[in-house]
This record gives C-alpha cells, sequence and structure tokens, in this order.
C-alpha cells in the first residue's frame, strides 16, 4: 500500500531547493554566490506556505537547535579560512584587517545599536544585541571574495582583508553579546558590571580563544606530518581530520572559557603553517568546505522556509535599520576606518561595501534567545532575517565581480 509522508516529502523539497539553487544561477554566471539568496527565496517558496511550518520551524520556537546547526556552520567555515591563508608575515599586510576590527567593528555595533534605539525603540540591551548580532561580517557566505584555496595563492590585499576580517570578527562580536545580555539581566549598569566584563569577556576569552588556537594548531601539525615521521598521518589522505581537528579546537577552547570561534580560525591557520606546501592541507580545506556548504545550505533554505513567521513583526523602522546597515553603516565605519591605509581608494570602497551578513548573525541571536528570554525577540529576529536576505541578494549578485575588478584577478575557487 502506497503512502505520502510527510517527512519523506519534506526532505525531497528540501533536496530540490538545493539543487535548484545551485543549478539555476549556471543559466547567468558561472559563480555561486546568487545560490545564497536563491536558497532563502526557494526556502520560502517551498515551505513557506505550508500551514503551521513556518513557525514550528522559526528560531522564536526553538532557539537551540538554530543556535547548534549554525554554530557548526561558522566553526567549519573559520577553520575552513583559516587553512585557505598561504602567507600570514608582515604588520602592514595586517594593517587594513586590524583597522577594520579595532575601529570598524566598534563603530558598526554602535551604529546599528543608535539606529535600534532611536529609530525601533528598543531598549538598550535588545539595541546592544541587535548590533553585536549584526556586526559580524561572514566567513561563510563570502567565500567568492577570499583568498584562493591552500597553495593556490590569490591573496590580492583586498581577499585578504576580507578573509581575515570574516575569520576574527565572528569570535570579537563575542563580548558585545556578552555585554548585551549582562544588562538585560542587570538593574542598571555599574561600574563593577563593566570592569568584570572587560577583564573577564573581552581580554581573557580573547586571549585564551587565541593562545589555544595556537596551541591547538601547533599540536594539530605534529600528529599530521612528524609524529611518526616515517608513516605521519598525513599520508592517510583522511579529510575528516578537519572535523576532529575543528572539534577539538572548539571544544577545548571553550572548556578553558575562551573563545572557540576565534580557536577556530587561529588553529586553522596555524596548522597551515606546518608543511605548508603539503597537498594535504588542500584535502583538509575542501573537507571543511564540503560540510560548511552542506549546513549553510541547510540552514539558509530553513531560514527561508522561517521568513513568513520572522517577517510579520518587521516594520518600517525595522527595515530601514537593516538597509541603513547595508548601505550606510557598514560602507561608512568601513571607510572611516580604512582611511589613508595601504590598499587604494578603489579597493578601500570594495572593502568598505562588501561585508556580507549571514549564518554567524542566525547564531549569535539564536545564542542570546537559548540563554535569556529577550525582549521584542520577535523584533530583533525579523530585523535580523531582513539583512541577511537583503545582504545576500546585494552583495551575493554583485561582490564576486567587484572583487575582481578592484583586484585585476578572478578567483579560481
Amino acid at each position: 500500500m502506497f503512502e505520502i509522508s510527510s517527512h519523506h516529502v519534506l526532505l525531497a523539497a528540501l533536496g530540490v531547493a538545493i539543487i535548484l539553487a545551485y543549478w539555476l544561477p549556471r543559466f547567468f554566471s558561472g559563480r555561486e554566490p546568487a545560490a545564497y539568496a536563491l536558497l532563502i527565496g526557494l526556502g520560502w517558496a517551498l515551505f513557506g506556505w505550508i500551514p503551521g511550518l513556518s513557525a514550528a520551524l522559526s528560531p522564536l520556537a526553538a532557539p537551540k537547535a538554530w543556535e547548534i546547526g549554525a554554530e557548526l556552520c561558522v566553526l567549519f567555515g573559520l577553520f575552513g579560512v583559516g587553512l585557505r591563508i598561504d602567507r600570514v608575515a608582515g604588520l602592514a599586510r595586517w594593517g587594513p584587517t586590524i583597522r577594520l576590527l579595532a575601529i570598524g567593528m566598534p563603530l558598526t555595533i554602535l551604529g546599528v545599536a543608535l539606529l535600534g534605539w532611536a529609530a525601533a525603540g528598543m531598549t538598550l540591551a535588545g539595541a546592544l544585541l541587535l548590533g553585536s548580532a549584526l556586526s559580524p561580517t561572514d566567513p561563510v557566505l563570502a567565500s567568492d571574495v577570499q583568498v584562493g584555496r591552500p597553495t593556490e595563492g590569490g591573496e590580492h590585499p583586498v581577499r585578504f582583508t576580507l578573509t581575515t576580517e570574516a575569520g576574527l570578527n565572528d569570535g570579537l562580536a563575542f563580548p558585545f553579546v556578552h555585554l548585551s545580555l549582562a544588562l538585560a539581566a542587570a538593574a542598571a549598569v555599574t561600574p563593577e558590571l563593566l570592569g568584570v566584563w572587560a577583564l573577564r569577556d573581552v581580554a581573557y576569552r580573547i586571549v585564551v580563544g587565541a593562545a589555544c588556537g595556537v596551541g591547538i594548531g601547533w599540536t594539530l601539525g605534529k600528529l599530521l606530518f612528524d609524529i611518526p615521521r616515517e608513516n605521519a598521518l598525513a599520508k592517510s589522505e583522511a579529510g575528516v581530520f578537519a572535523l576532529a581537528g575543528v572539534f577539538v579546537a572548539y571544544g577545548l577552547t571553550e572548556l578553558a572559557e575562551g573563545y572557540g570561534f576565534i580557536a577556530a580560525f587561529v588553529a586553522g591557520m596555524t596548522l597551515r603553517r606546518a608543511e605548508s606546501d603539503h597537498a594535504f592541507h588542500v584535502r583538509l580545506h575542501d573537507f571543511s568546505e564540503t560540510l560548511e556548504h552542506a549546513l549553510t545550505a541547510v540552514i539558509l533554505v530553513g531560514l527561508g522556509a522561517a521568513m513568513p513567521a520572522l517577517l510579520t513583526a518587521l516594520d518600517a523602522p525595522g527595515a530601514l535599520i537593516g538597509l541603513g546597515l547595508i548601505f550606510l553603516v557598514r560602507p561608512a565605519v568601513g571607510a572611516l576606518a580604512l582611511w589613508r591605509c595601504r590598499l587604494r581608494l578603489r579597493e578601500r570602497a570594495v572593502v568598505a561595501f562588501y561585508g556580507v551578513r549571514g549564518v554567524g548573525s542566525v547564531y549569535y541571536l539564536s545564542y542570546a534567545g537559548a540563554h535569556m528570554t529577550l525582549t521584542n525577540e520577535a523584533q530583533l529576529w525579523a530585523i535580523t532575517a531582513f539583512t541577511i536576505l537583503t545582504s545576500t541578494v546585494v552583495h551575493g549578485f554583485s561582490a564576486a565581480i567587484a572583487v575582481e575588478r578592484a583586484t585585476g584577478e578572478r578567483q579560481t575557487d
């Protein structure tokens, strides 16, 4: 007897959405970023009309599931980004990245928070949480504007800056998320609260994250290439080692109360320094990237399916916040942070504008929702979902072309 199972229908529709998202752009371009906007759109079209499904899939209903899925996706993305970087030497090479992290990111958080407080009437804690969640650029959705695969090159300063910024700012957004949650739980802002935050959430956790990343990455390199030298693990060509490396770096760092996102990126970058010309780095990167792409596709289709429920709370001020971040705040603070740096004017303009928002924002907001009952949570998710959708469309369809024209080189990844 034949039976139509809703579970199997959903699986088939998910597969169809992913196939179409990657197949349809081939009629117009050989580039992949357009697929990310299509994943959201097709998830919306195929699932959003099913009664009750959008609300059931919404991060408002199941924040923990979204937190775990987005967490894994970002982790694989950060580790893979670290493995991509062939050359790290030279402070001047890191200058634009440091400027974007030290100047651009705090100003982005401040700008979005002010918009949330003034335009949308949010509380101080809610506005700060929105700014923190939307501040990091995404290491997952920006692969087409990043440096090439290991040993492949393509490390123009524009690509290097966009890659390293995305690799580090996910972890560096965490202190501000913690601050927003502390403010929401506190009766008042006190010097003691700010002091504990500065020492624990900023200084200690960042230092531990970076130190664990270096130590674990160095250890992984020794295990892969040196011990035992005559029968090194790299000879097995088992790409699953990337999965193990991500889990070790993230898990041990979080146990030490450090930022695991920073550790994942730094571990990948440190591991890349071991036997830097070895072909096994490519296998590790490709395995990590495969997992990242699979999780990204599922998350974005799920986000599209949840859009009808999420966008019910979107109003004009919320939409203006998302548009303001993409077209005003990010370009302005990026230009300010990069003023008089080593990049040419056109290169600075490209780096300043192309800060893709994506899975990292999903993680931070779902993390906050899973750890605390949030005021105006529906409004926060509506603005975040709208911003991600807009970013995938605006940045996804234009970033690769803009970066190629600014650098004079085509990304071969």
